[in-house]
């Protein structure tokens, strides 16, 4: 197996996949690429066990169709310190030895039997759908910060995604913030609903650039993304996800409607002197005023703003956790809020004032932090 590679190409290719690898792995193997070279096209390929990446590549010259695992580490830390030059790989398939060739001189390592390397998981009985880059990015963007980290409750550490006739919807909660992120302008043949996990979708986010098209296949157990020169695969999370439509309030009669950044900006400064554990925000709504308050009484430590906003309903005080408010403001890009309660002990919604996109539906919910 040999070939002639630019050093610029490889390593880009491989940074695009590199994400996969873990620090540390149960089986030696995955701590290595899998580069097969078939009728003059380089496939590589990374994994996890559970998420497979998968990148293709032209070789500028290829002789002899083989396989072999070279050490990931190894083999990104020499081309990070390469000039763009064109590097030759000779591989010894009975020794699995690897000399690469470059401006400068000559380098050897010894990789792996590629037969030891993890097989990608094959979809039967699959559903597809395509769907633009831009759409998959905005879905991650708005979702992924809502996902939950409890290990005891799996189901939460994803983003819920359920398809429709009619419009996509994808959901992330982690018990104490929730946003349900909607498009009508996409829709799939049948209705289907999975959890995808976070790295995979990290993956994703890295990798996607907004205008391709993205094919994607799934079934009860794996989702497979192809786009551009990448195939990512990855299993998904088993369990049933809670009826997170439940948890949304419906009559929320007290209406605020304030600037964004004037109100993002006042939480950073009243929330440095919130508790340290509940990071408590009380929130004081009284006709077109609105007051902002902070205290931890462990340091005598207090904050107080106000800012104009519009209002309707009856005068208000709730607090929320400031950290999950700022988060929610962030994936927010309208120039104003709405934020919408019922009683100081229910769930606050957030929304953007005008959707920039007709298609989009976005809809976030914070739970209160108890007033003592």
């Amino acid at each position: 197996m040999n070939f002639i590679i630019s050093s610029s190409t490889l390593l880009k290719n491989l940074q695009r996949i590199s994400g996969v690898l873990n620090s540390s792995n149960s089986l030696p193997i995955l701590d290595n690429f899998l580069f097969e070279l078939t009728e003059g096209n380089l496939t590589i390929s990374a994994s996890d066990l559970e998420n497979t990446m998968k990148t293709s590549v032209q070789p500028d010259e290829a002789k002899e169709d083989g396989r072999i695992a070279i050490p990931a580490k190894l083999l990104l830390d020499t081309l990070k310190n390469f000039s763009d030059q064109p590097l030759s790989f000779t591989i010894d398939a009975g020794t699995y030895g690897i000399e690469i060739s470059s401006d400068y001189g000559k380098y050897k390592l010894v990789g792996q039997n590629a037969d030891d390397f993890p097989k990608s998981p094959e979809l039967e009985n699959a559903d597809s759908i395509e769907l633009s880059g831009d759409i998959i990015a905005n879905a991650i963007d708005k979702t992924l910060f809502a996902t939950g980290n409890d290990d005891l409750r799996p189901v939460m550490s994803g983003v819920f995604c359920d398809f429709s006739s009619e419009k996509l919807i994808f959901v992330a909660t982690d018990a104490h913030k929730l946003v349900r992120y909607g498009r009508s302008d996409s829709s799939a043949s049948k209705s289907a609903d999975f959890i995808l996990p976070k790295k995979p979708l990290n993956l994703l986010k890295q990798n996607l650039s907004g205008d391709e098209a993205i094919k994607i296949n799934y079934n009860e157990t794996t989702v497979r993304f192809n786009f551009k020169n990448i195939e990512l695969t990855c299993r998904l999370i088993d369990g049933k996800y809670p009826n997170y439509e439940a948890v949304i309030p419906q009559e929320n009669p007290n209406v605020l409607t304030v600037d964004r950044l004037s109100f993002l900006n006042s939480i950073k400064r009243v929330s440095i002197f919130a508790n340290k554990t509940t990071h408590q925000v009380k929130i004081k709504v009284a006709g077109s005023e609105l007051s902002l308050s902070a205290e931890d009484l462990d340091f005598s430590n207090e904050a107080k703003e106000r800012l104009t906003c519009n209002y309707t309903g009856d005068d208000m005080e709730i607090g929320f956790n400031s950290k999950f408010l700022m988060e929610m403001l962030n994936h927010i890009h309208t120039e104003e809020v709405i934020l919408e309660m019922s009683e100081p002990n229910k769930a606050g919604i957030l929304l953007p004032s005008s959707n920039e996109n007709s298609d989009e539906d976005i809809l976030m919910l914070v739970m209160p932090v108890m007033i003592r």
